[in-house]
């Protein structure tokens, strides 16, 4: 399975002429290509599949996301903790 992930951009600035970022996920920086994604800005949340930012969203979208991936999180540890097998 692939997954994207929403990380808010924090620093821009140019690698061997790519437009390149740092991204921050949940206090964790990130160094990202932003070849696919020029427009995006500081500030901006972004959207980060294999080190690169795919597309951007809004502050909104990219909350709605992370709370979509708590609940795959606590589902994955529900069934890990046993459930019911015996």
């Amino acid at each position: 399975m692939c997954l994207g992930i929403p990380g808010k951009l924090v620093e821009t600035y140019a690698q061997d002429d790519l437009p390149m970022g740092r991204v921050e996920f949940g206090g964790v920086r990130k160094e990202v290509c932003l070849a696919y994604t020029p427009e995006a800005a500081v500030g901006d949340y972004v959207i980060v599949h294999v080190g690169f930012a795919i597309s951007r969203v809004d502050e909104a979208e990219a909350r709605e996301i992370f709370s979509y991936l708590r609940q795959i999180g606590e589902a994955g540890a529900e069934q890990e903790g046993g459930g019911g097998r015996g």
